[in-house]
């Protein structure tokens, strides 16, 4: 009922939504005298604070059409390599991309789409063929195409791992960090020729336990019940995943804002204040920000509840008792490929520690091969975007993978 009523309150605003908007085309329009007072521009900005926190955001474009290697601008394609239910691998193709390293990038399947990791593509690409897993919105996928667990993404990650052949680097980001390291180490365990070459984790949750943050602490203190009861809902009538069992986007991204709400109240004042004053520069840094950030999608229900279960209150990787259907995960079994691990010294959803902890389980690990990385004051999306991103946390990566290519 709760998913029902809250398209109900959508589509109940959306007269409302289209109002705002036509009077703050009125209240800007050049042609109009009144455009140019104060309490106009006060108006037009009320309606577009009004327009920006009650428009429903669908799936952003990455909008990568080019990159420069060496010196030369090389046009970017987006092709689709595999297709699944739940997702689809999608690569980055361009001319002369071949002599550079493959790297599969794993998108984390929290909320966001795999676009939110725009930043990270873009530093990859000069230097790396770069493919990413582009997730699906579970609203989006019928009922009939079959449900979707964390057994099924560790199978996902193999079979992108095998399209994509020997000698492929892997860098998983945030959530994905258990199912990825999971599925390197059954690969590990069966000799497949295709097993990375090297693992690049990113503020992942190997283990909750070291330094829990606030969703890890939420996580052991409710029962795997009371989050079947509180956050699991059927997708409306309005779409393709009509009943299937979901937590849905809205929740999720109410969840990210409570987080900190007091930054987002402050955030939004502040977006005010820039269009009430005419800086559009700092405007247009607000939307690019919340324009992604309110782009969540609903995720399958058991995939949620099991990583719940499995990853933030047994630490079942961790503890060595992962299993994937019913195969016990052995992450000793790895041997040939390199592990890097990156945290953020300001985390507050995958505390300093629990990301590092996937070299205490990957006992069989050359030491040459492993790099572990602490970026001093950035947070959880600084790991993966920004400028120290690009400065000082992707500089590391890129040596770390050219020192195991081959």
């Amino acid at each position: 009922m709760l998913y029902q009523m809250h398209e109900f309150q959508r589509v109940a605003l959306e007269p409302l939504r289209l109002m705002a908007g036509a009077q703050q085309q009125f209240l800007q329009n050049p042609f109009n005298p009144v455009s140019y007072l104060p309490p106009a521009r006060a108006m037009s900005a009320a309606f577009e604070l009004f327009d920006d926190v009650t428009r429903a955001y669908g799936k952003p474009a990455f909008g990568l059409d080019r990159v420069t290697d060496d010196g030369i601008v090389y046009p970017i394609q987006e092709t689709i390599v595999a297709r699944k239910n739940f997702c689809q691998l999608k690569h980055f193709e361009r001319p002369n991309a071949g002599r550079h390293p493959r790297m599969l990038v794993v998108a984390p399947l929290s909320g966001h789409y795999a676009t939110l990791l725009r930043g990270t593509v873009e530093a990859l690409l000069p230097d790396h063929d770069v493919y990413i897993t582009d997730w699906r919105d579970a609203r989006m996928v019928p009922v009939m195409k079959g449900h979707f667990d964390l057994d099924d993404y560790i199978d996902y990650v193999i079979e992108f791992l095998q399209v994509l052949g020997p000698d492929t680097h892997v860098m998983a980001v945030c959530q994905p960090s258990v199912p990825v390291l999971a599925a390197v180490a059954l690969m590990a365990e069966a000799g497949d020729p295709c097993a990375p070459a090297s693992m690049t984790l990113m503020g992942g949750p190997i283990d909750t336990r070291r330094n829990p943050t606030q969703p890890c602490k939420l996580a052991e203190e409710h029962s795997i019940e009371w989050f079947e009861n509180s956050v699991v809902q059927r997708v409306p009538f309005a779409y393709p995943g009509f009943l299937r069992r979901v937590y849905p986007g809205f929740l999720q991204l109410s969840g990210f804002m409570a987080m900190n709400l007091d930054r987002h109240v402050d955030a939004h004042m502040q977006f005010f204040q820039h269009l009430v004053e005419g800086d559009g520069e700092s405007a247009d840094k607000h939307r690019e920000f919340y324009n992604e950030y309110r782009s969540v999608m609903d995720l399958p229900a058991e995939y949620y509840l099991q990583t719940v279960e499995a990853v933030f209150q047994r630490q079942a990787l961790a503890k060595g008792e992962l299993t994937h259907r019913g195969h016990r995960v052995d992450t000793g079994a790895i041997e040939k490929t390199a592990l890097m691990t990156v945290e953020g010294e300001l985390d507050d959803i995958s505390g300093v520690g629990q990301t590092q902890a996937a070299h205490d389980i990957c006992t069989r690990i050359p030491d040459k091969k492993r790099v572990h990385f602490l970026q001093e004051k950035v947070g959880h999306y600084g790991v993966f975007n920004g400028s120290r991103w690009r400065t000082s946390i992707y500089p590391r990566i890129r040596e770390f993978v050219k020192n195991n290519v081959g």
